[in-house]
């Protein structure tokens, strides 16, 4: 475009009678370079929002771990980080509207169901594993972002010169595109342009101004044939254990998930044995209470003050093992609405329903044999996969160290294209090209931190045999200790009933027989006693022994935690066959108590 259509020259007689201000040629700079810079705008297209880029980054993500879900458990599940204020702008939520938040006094009655589905969409520790699980797949979409064309676009304006000298502007500007190769190379291809116009300044004559303008056309490519060749480039392997990473997101996020559930479960029962104990604890203080009265009444004429003292001292024992048992059930239940995100203010009431179906349904077995069961976890357990392919990790970081210290050749290539006159860009001559080509050798004669590298990754070989072997044996160990704790816990559960049954008769027996005289108050309150230990040993024992059932189904890699009451099912009973089925390694059949020298002196 020629000087003139960019601004007016002022007729020569209005110079003649009106002198230009020392300003003008000034503003005229500024002018120009408003419209340089306006130029170099209009090359580039309206910038994306925020919304576009957090949606963009959201859908990539997302379909990343629906992709490897697919991949590693044959089926995806619904997957999101937003929460309630995930679509508002951050400005908007002010710390007056947490703190109104959390002080919800809305009451509610809940079921297990409830509160599981509660802690999924409310807990804080939760929220954070989705976020991790989140932000390792939003590390790949990077990863492979650098094997993807890389389309690029820049322009710079600026004007220079000097009051009495000449001015010039200048529009730089540059298109192109990049893209990494799996072989470990790069081929890019730009179309630069460079605008200058060169202003010699304001005189009587007027102003006068020449361009000139540039169009360059390249094409170049560098390819490693030696060292970082193919599956030995860096970002390659960069890309390969970004992938890997996920995969290992998604197992530890589905193990935690299992977990999560078993904890919650777990303090759930332990909360409505604290409420039975609260019961019985109440229950045992009436019964004190009454037995104080009564001894007062009788020490009239046939007991001695000192049994009402003692029955007494007995009532006030009791009474404060139920104020202490209130509040330790009030305390674990404000610990547990923090686990589950709820307000502290919030007042819940856990239904004992649970409890009572629980009860019912009874000790679910899990007779499998120790082997099995450890064959069973070694082939399907999130961290041991895990572990092991990370030992395969290993394995690769010793190739790609290798590598590192062979010879480095590197093929390059390019060819570039300058536009002729007129200046535009179709305008090339491809007889004018220019090309280049040649190759790069570095040989290996200083590899010392290479060799450093090299042999780290042996010395890290070998660490991780023995991490494996360590996580292999943790897990045996788990397994049978599972099982053991598990036949200690149906132990201790039927001598539970059976302390039970003779507490209660104990009590019968005693109440009668202190009527009758025959018996001291202590007599009566020692079996009270024990009757009240019984029962609660009892809830214990029952809500023990379903802990120890879900966390070794949770080490063997058999629970799934996405059913209805899936804390009562069974999943091994379609899974065992008969091999696979055996003694535990405490088992005692028929209840019946083994000598000791099976356990402290077995047989080879």
């Amino acid at each position: 475009m020629h000087a003139d259509h960019l601004c007016n020259t002022p007729p020569a007689r209005q110079l003649h009678t009106q002198r230009p201000s020392r300003l003008r040629p000034f503003a005229r700079r500024a002018l120009i370079a408003a419209t340089l810079v306006l130029s170099s705008l209009l090359l580039v297209g309206p910038g994306c929002s925020k919304r576009h880029y957090r949606e963009a980054a959201d859908r990539q993500s997302y379909r990343i771990l629906q992709r490897f879900e697919q991949k590693i458990f044959g089926h995806t599940n619904q997957f999101t980080i937003d929460t309630a204020f995930s679509g508002r702008d951050p400005k908007s939520v002010t710390p007056a509207e947490i703190l109104e938040n959390r002080q919800a006094t809305n009451g509610r009655v809940l079921h297990l169901e409830d509160v599981l589905e509660l802690a999924v969409k409310n807990s804080r520790e939760f929220q954070t594993q989705k976020e991790q699980l989140y932000l390792t797949a939003l590390s790949l979409t990077g990863a492979e972002f650098e094997f993807s064309p890389q389309f690029f676009a820049e322009s710079e304006a600026q004007i220079s010169g000097s009051p009495e000298g000449s001015d010039i502007g200048s529009v730089r500007s540059q298109v192109g595109v990049s893209q990494l190769l799996a072989t470990g190379g790069r081929l890019s291809v730009s179309l630069a342009n460079d605008l200058l116009r060169y202003f010699t300044g304001w005189s009587s004559s007027g102003r006068s101004s020449r361009d000139s303008a540039i169009n360059i056309l390249s094409v170049n490519l560098s390819q490693p044939l030696l060292r970082g060749f193919g599956r030995n480039s860096p970002q390659v392997e960069a890309l390969t254990q970004a992938e890997r990473n996920v995969v290992y997101a998604i197992r530890s996020y589905t193990l935690y998930q299992h977990q999560f559930a078993v904890d919650i479960v777990n303090n759930y029962f332990s909360l409505l044995a604290q409420k039975d104990n609260v019961r019985n604890n109440y229950t045992n203080y009436l019964r004190r209470a009454y037995l104080t009265e009564y001894t007062e009444a009788r020490a009239v004429d046939r007991e001695r003050r000192a049994s009402v003292d003692d029955a007494r001292a007995s009532e006030i024992a009791a009474r404060n093992g139920y104020i202490n048992s209130v509040a330790g059930y009030l305390n674990s239940l404000a610990s547990f609405k923090l686990r589950l995100g709820l307000p502290i203010s919030e007042v819940i009431r856990l239904d004992d329903s649970d409890l009572e179906d629980l009860v019912q349904v009874g000790l679910i077995p899990v007779d499998i044999d120790r082997v099995a069961g450890f064959r069973m976890t070694a082939n399907q357990h999130m961290d041991i996969l895990n572990a092991i392919d990370r030992f395969e990790d290993t394995k690769r970081k010793i190739r790609l160290a290798a590598d590192a210290l062979k010879p480095g050749l590197l093929l390059t290539g390019g060819a570039t294209l300058v536009s002729e006159e007129p200046y535009d860009y179709a305008n090339f001559d491809l007889n004018q090209v220019r090309y280049t080509s040649g190759i790069a050798l570095d040989l290996p004669v200083n590899r010392l931190r290479e060799r450093n590298t090299y042999r780290a990754s042996l010395v890290s070989f070998e660490s991780s045999i023995r991490s494996l072997s360590l996580t292999l044996d943790n897990f045996k160990d788990r397994i049978e200790e599972g099982l053991r704790t598990l036949e200690q816990r149906r132990l201790n559960y039927l001598n539970a009933q059976a302390s039970l049954e003779v507490a209660e008769r104990r009590v019968e027996m005693n109440d009668m027989l202190f009527t009758a005289g025959r018996v001291q108050v202590r007599d009566v309150r020692e079996a009270q006693d024990q009757l009240i230990s019984s029962k609660n040993a009892l809830t214990q024992t029952i809500t023990a022994y379903l802990q120890a059932r879900l966390q070794l189904l949770l080490d063997l890699g058999m629970l799934a935690t996405e059913g209805s009451k899936f804390w009562l099912q069974d999943p091994l009973a379609a899974r065992l066959t008969p091999d696979m089925r055996g003694p535990g390694p405490l088992q005692m059949p028929d209840n019946e108590l083994i000598p000791p020298d099976r356990f402290l002196e077995p047989l080879p």
